[in-house]
């Protein structure tokens, strides 16, 4: 039995739940559950149902692509940079080979330098360090030596190994080669 209660008052609208009086007929037979007082069971399906979990599922793809991206360009940032590192050492060593010749005709004011000299130099010194963390192989390349006699250039190319890519470059076919130049020269104090 339900009870309902009724105001007497004149004006005065009975209570209403949902689109229409609790009361009425048509409240009973076509309002939805929650006008009816039952906790809604059935969700209506509709055209656009879903379609925020593909956003979610696109944005969290782009976001990750990015940081993969991030984490490879600074990979590849942090290999060019031991690189140069290396290639400056070699420089500076080899700015330190004296040439031959110059013990029979002196020096002047920097270290007189041949290609030969130089490139065996840093031949020598490249020879004995390790390989460094992200790169899979070096090399000297050619334009190592001394265009002017007193001037070493070493000139290295590299391989960089890139994390979480690499294995899909590796697949496509192409690497990441890193090719760097430095320059050095051994003045002579009076």
């Amino acid at each position: 039995m339900i009870l309902r209660r009724r105001i007497s008052s004149v004006g005065a609208e009975p209570a209403r739940r949902g689109p229409h009086r609790v009361g009425s007929p048509r409240a009973q037979r076509g309002a939805t559950p929650i006008a009816r007082g039952r906790p809604c069971l059935r969700r209506r399906v509709t055209a656009q149902d879903g379609q925020i979990s593909l956003l979610i599922l696109g944005f969290a793809v782009i976001v990750m692509s990015l940081v993969v991206g991030g984490i490879a360009v600074t990979s590849a940032q942090l290999s060019r940079m031991e690189l140069y590192d290396v290639a400056d050492a070699a420089a500076l060593d080899a700015a330190d080979s004296i040439d031959a010749s110059a013990y029979t005709t002196g020096v002047a004011d920097t270290v007189p330098l041949a290609d030969a000299s130089v490139q065996r130099s840093a031949a020598v010194y490249v020879g004995s360090l390790p390989l460094p963390h992200g790169i899979q192989a070096w090399s000297l390349e050619p334009g190592t030596g001394s265009p002017d006699g007193r001037t070493a250039v070493v000139r290295m190319r590299a391989t960089a190994d890139l994390p979480l890519v690499g294995g899909l470059v590796r697949s496509l076919g192409g690497s990441v080669t890193i090719t760097v130049e430095s320059r050095a020269r051994a003045g002579v104090d009076p």
